[in-house]
């Protein structure tokens, strides 16, 4: 392709709307074009990178015997009604795009496929002769984020590789698992990005094993917590690890104390010249399930530990049965205006004991019901505690001193619902500590087991002739998010430093003067030859300065840099790499021989 014949136009300042280097790049470089709010379009440049990942995806899809197919983006609101997923997306999480048709149906833009699918297989799968059977698709999806950002990070609309397997049991579903994880090892090492695959917490999508695949860069939303002993890694959302041990407490007797002013811990422990880790925190939440039930959650923890909200979320799930619900809606710290609508007199924030007294929940007429009674939980990390510090149920006042199961009452659930941090000990090596990376996922790869398909009643005839319930996996990998994390990944003041394999052109031939009659016929030549030789190559045609020539060049991040510049008098030409910067005066005549070796050493197709 030549650039004057090219939709090419490149921008010198950052956009003002871009906040990360990839964004501003890719903008800058004229990869994307901002539409509306999360909405992007996919100039030619970028759709060339996305064909290479896509293409790349498919190639190690294809490999495990899955099979591509392509499911329709617009759902019925019936088949998530069926899943029990229509609340959580249309209200609990809220990023899915419901609508009304001129028939009055409900219909949704497909986030993720898993209720399609499930409905194909329970029409279509009868018998553990058709098993296992792994669908997937590489398509657009749509998510309504509330505050899209970071360009094709968190957009409105994206590409992405889903797919979904199913299995007569489990056996077979952890052998279909280890080969995504695989396969999605390989995707990665094959686009040339350094990652990471670490445990992962499920979320609306549900199951049980789950593993995300992190592209590590410093500006990703993620916090990965691993071992450097290459024995451990997970989202912090997941992640667990053995606390500090407590220290032993200083107080012998029980005693209530005047405390004033020391609604924090810290505070507390300044005034009471104790540890953290003598004081029980107790720290009120507000849990609202799918059926308007409202519970007031009191988790007691440690006091130098802090509640892992996605932790505890699972756990209030787990519960939602015994309230006549099915998910959470909504989790979090009741502010003033929440607490009015439910406490019976004014509570004493930041001196709340763990045996707060229920007659604050005032009873409820009407829709939305608040639970009567607190539920109550307390973290391991309190349970084993000895004359331990904490609330008195009174502003201004602690107790010192307490123990359970004499002053208080131990909660009948214990959890474990902290959160892992770095320099933690690690649980299977106490003597290897966390450490903490940022990474962007890019793959998440999930053991569903039967959730879907006891909910939507898609079943197989065993060998004895039993019907059972479809065992299930999804796997899912963002092409356009990986896109934009390799750019993350990789890049320097003067541009993007694109990976060999999934740039969108290998070189650039670049004409300094376009007037110099000799120059351009040698770039001409070249362009040819390398095209012919199946090597990707643009041509700088352009009537522009050399200076802007290599600027853009570098900008858009071409791998290698050809230059018919003083060079061609003695029969040679310059060859830049982009990534290293190394310049080097090749024979015209070797110009393709050594950027074919290059490449094919740079995506491993080498010998």
């Amino acid at each position: 392709m030549r650039l004057s014949q090219m939709l090419f136009v490149t921008l010198r300042d950052d956009p003002a709307d871009a906040e990360i280097p990839s964004h501003k790049l890719l903008l800058r470089a004229g990869y994307i074009r901002r539409i509306g709010s999360g909405i992007y379009a996919y100039l030619p440049l970028m759709w060339r990178v996305l064909q290479k990942v896509s293409q790349i995806v498919r190639e190690e899809m294809n490999a495990t015997g899955a099979q591509e197919c392509l499911l329709p983006q617009l759902q019925p609101a019936d088949l998530w009604r069926e899943s029990g997923r229509w609340d959580t997306y249309t209200k609990a999480e809220g990023i899915m795009f419901a609508l009304i048709d001129r028939r009055e149906q409900e219909l949704a833009l497909g986030p993720t496929h898993e209720e399609v699918i499930t409905t194909i297989a329970r029409d279509m799968i009868r018998s553990y002769r058709q098993l296992p059977l792994h669908l997937y698709q590489i398509q657009t999806k749509f998510r309504d984020e509330i505050r899209p950002r970071f360009g094709l990070m968190r957009g409105r609309e994206f590409i992405m590789k889903d797919g979904y397997s199913f299995n007569a049991d489990e056996e077979s579903l952890k052998k279909t698992y280890q080969d995504m994880y695989q396969a999605y090892s390989n995707m990665l090492r094959r686009s040339g990005l350094a990652f990471r695959a670490v445990e992962a917490d499920s979320g609306a999508i549900g199951g049980s094993g789950s593993t995300e695949f992190m592209v590590l860069a410093e500006a990703g939303e993620d916090e990965v917590l691993y071992t450097e002993d290459g024995q451990y890694a997970a989202n912090v959302e997941k992640a667990v690890s053995l606390p500090a041990d407590a220290e032993p407490s200083s107080f012998t007797t029980y005693e209530k104390r005047e405390t004033p002013g020391t609604e924090t811990i810290e505070k507390l422990c300044d005034f009471l010249k104790c540890s953290p880790t003598q004081v029980v925190k107790n720290v009120l939440y507000e849990a609202v399930y799918d059926n308007g039930m409202t519970v007031l959650v009191l988790v007691s923890i440690r006091g130098d530990q802090e509640v892992n909200e996605i932790k505890l979320q699972n756990e209030l799930t787990k519960l939602a049965s015994q309230y006549g619900a099915k998910t959470i809606l909504k989790l979090a710290v009741p502010d003033a205006d929440a607490q009015k609508k439910w406490t019976a007199k004014s509570l004493p924030l930041g001196y709340i004991a763990p045996d707060i007294a229920d007659d604050y929940i005032q009873r409820q007429q009407g829709e939305n019901q608040f639970h009567p009674k607190f539920l109550r939980l307390v973290d391991k990390t309190a349970v084993d505690l000895k004359n331990f510090v904490t609330g008195a149920n009174e502003s201004g006042y602690h107790v010192v001193g307490a123990n359970w199961e004499e002053q208080f009452s131990l909660p009948k659930l214990t959890v474990d619902i902290r959160k892992a941090r770095p320099g933690d000990r690690a649980m299977h090596n106490p003597e290897q500590t966390l450490k903490s990376a940022r990474g962007i996922e890019v793959g998440h790869i999930f053991q569903l087991g039967t959730k879907y398909s006891q909910a939507m009643g898609a079943t197989y005839t065993n060998e004895q002739g039993e019907e059972k319930p479809l065992i299930m996996g999804c796997y899912g990998v963002g092409v356009s998010r990986l896109a934009q994390a390799a750019v993350e990944q990789s890049y320097d003041k003067d541009g993007i430093i694109w990976p060999v394999a999934i740039a969108p052109y290998h070189a650039i031939v670049t004409i300094p003067n376009i007037n110099d009659a000799q120059q351009v016929e040698i770039a001409e030549k070249l362009y040819t030859e390398l095209n012919q030789a199946g090597i990707e190559t643009l041509l700088d045609d352009r009537n522009e300065r050399a200076g802007v020539k290599f600027k853009d060049a570098d900008l858009i991040g071409i791998p290698y840099r050809i230059v018919t510049g003083r060079a061609i008098a003695n029969g040679k030409i310059e060859v830049v790499e982009r990534q290293s910067r190394n310049t080097q005066e090749i024979p015209i005549t070797e110009v393709v021989s050594t950027l074919k070796g290059w490449i094919s050493q740079a995506t491993g197709n080498g010998e």
